[in-house]
């Protein structure tokens, strides 16, 4: 059978966009740059330090088109990502050879998305049963089908892949230039490029947000890893995100189903940038 994306309705399509996982955008990348051949693809061929909110858009129309931007643009978005992977090679400062579509690497980048989607939702948003995390992880397993992720890359079950990540960071992770440059800028953000965002209002929320990205970004990483490039959490910080979690998830019931779901959303904001970068007219009823 031909891979598709997730269905309107399944898990993944009513998880993965809650406004809410945006909380663990710094985990993934941390978890996704320890991996050494990420971190020498990011070193010589990201413009991530220049464009940190270009990159996250940049991703953010990919994983929002591969979910909801119907069939056809799915598969031709996974197409292109696996092109522009190919490129993606080079030797390393110790003198390893990398390659972006190194299958374990490949596959790790499409996974830690899973990871973080259902560890942000556990601490900010709608916890998963273990019959969704098992219906999740199937959906997004066959996401990976899109990418051309071999099904052999990415363990079968949910508590396997648990298990996976373990022996990943314990084994494979570790820290480097490139994870401090991202730490460095996720703790700095430059304001996005949101022309409904006032300067003004930006210079009150970027220390809040910054602060609140930095205490999400180290409670979402493995307890180990987290020590292993250098963050903490100290009893003040728990204390402080005992509050925002808290009052995240009890907020669930009263918000906008646009919150809860912002993909077809994002599509239809970005719309004009998909058609110009990506080649996709975005149908009105992503």
């Amino acid at each position: 059978m031909d891979p598709a994306p997730p269905p309107r309705g399944s898990i993944a399509w009513r998880y993965a966009s809650d406004a809410r996982t945006m909380m663990g955008a710094g985990a993934a990348l941390i978890l996704q740059v320890a991996h050494p051949t990420v971190a020498a693809g990011v070193r010589e061929h990201s413009n991530f330090q220049r464009d940190p909110w270009g990159r996250l858009l940049r991703t953010l129309d990919f994983t929002n088109l591969l979910l909801y931007g119907g069939p056809d643009a799915a598969r031709a978005t996974g197409e292109r990502l696996r092109e522009m992977h190919k490129r993606i090679k080079g030797v390393a400062p110790d003198g390893r050879r990398y390659h972006a579509l190194e299958p374990e690497a490949y596959a790790w980048v499409h996974g830690t998305l899973a990871w973080v989607i259902v560890d942000a939702h556990r601490l900010f948003g709608r916890r998963l049963r273990p019959d969704q995390l098992d219906r999740f992880w199937d959906e997004w397993r066959d996401l990976g089908g899109l990418l051309r992720v071999r099904e052999r890359d990415l363990p079968p079950t949910w508590p396997e892949f648990e298990d996976h990540v373990r022996w990943m960071v314990d084994e494979r992770l570790e820290d480097s230039d490139v994870v401090q440059t991202v730490l460095r800028t996720l703790t700095a953000p430059s304001q996005p490029p949101a022309p409904w965002l006032p300067d003004a209002a930006w210079r009150v929320l970027r220390l809040p947000a910054a602060r609140a990205l930095e205490l999400a970004t180290a409670a979402l990483l493995p307890a180990s890893l987290r020590s292993r490039v250098g963050l903490r959490l100290t009893e003040r910080d728990r204390v402080e995100l005992a509050l925002v979690s808290g009052l995240s998830r009890r907020a669930t019931p009263v918000m906008p189903a646009a919150l809860r779901r912002t993909g077809p959303g994002y599509l239809q904001w970005r719309h004009e940038a998909i058609a110009r970068d990506h080649g996709f007219e975005i149908p009105r009823a992503a």
